[in-house]
């Protein structure tokens, strides 16, 4: 890998933007390659994508952060760099690993050329939806990208509650021992 990303240019040229955006391709290039991988692993082992995706990837993403944390909390006294690390790396994780796929996936179905096969499976599926948005296309003959709710607010939720928590509890240690 080393000699791979040795070929990326440095960042004096073209004030950084030459070396930022090649290093996020590989990047890319790297996280596919590794999500192949752990994908064909699951499958000689004959886990599941949703279970080989829960684990190995996100231990994959994980274990960097964790590193930096501890890292971190060697490096402060108080330990706060090492709190706001995690917080802010899972944030990012989450804000970013489901955003980025949700605006491509929007993109996709509100600028793409779909045909008459694909706005048959789309309507067949949402013809009879709650909601009068979903139906209102369908009348007019259009597809738009539509998540099945349910499952996205509870984690948003106990997330948050735990940030706030974990800030609560620095300012609390902060207040109360001065640190």
């Amino acid at each position: 890998w080393k000699l791979v990303f040795a070929t990326c240019p440095p960042t004096s040229y073209c004030g950084g933007w030459l070396c930022f955006c090649i290093a996020l391709i590989m990047i890319g290039c790297v996280t596919g390659f590794i999500g192949d991988l752990a994908e064909l692993f699951g499958c000689s082992v004959g886990m599941p994508d949703q279970v080989t995706a829960i684990t190995f990837v996100a231990l994959g993403t994980s274990l960097p952060d964790t590193f930096a944390s501890k890292a971190a909390a060697i490096g402060d006294d108080t330990a706060d760099a090492a709190i706001g690390n995690v917080t802010g790396s899972n944030a990012v994780n989450v804000f970013l690993g489901l955003g980025l796929p949700w605006l491509m996936a929007g993109a996709y179905w509100d600028f793409g050329d779909h045909d008459q096969e694909t706005f048959d499976e789309w309507s067949g599926l949402y013809w009879d939806s709650d909601s009068d948005y979903l139906k209102d296309l369908v009348k007019q003959g259009k597809v738009a990208f539509a998540v099945p709710a349910g499952s996205l607010g509870p984690s948003v939720t106990i997330f948050v509650v735990c940030a706030c928590a974990c800030i609560g509890l620095l300012y609390y240690r902060r207040v109360t021992y001065g640190m």
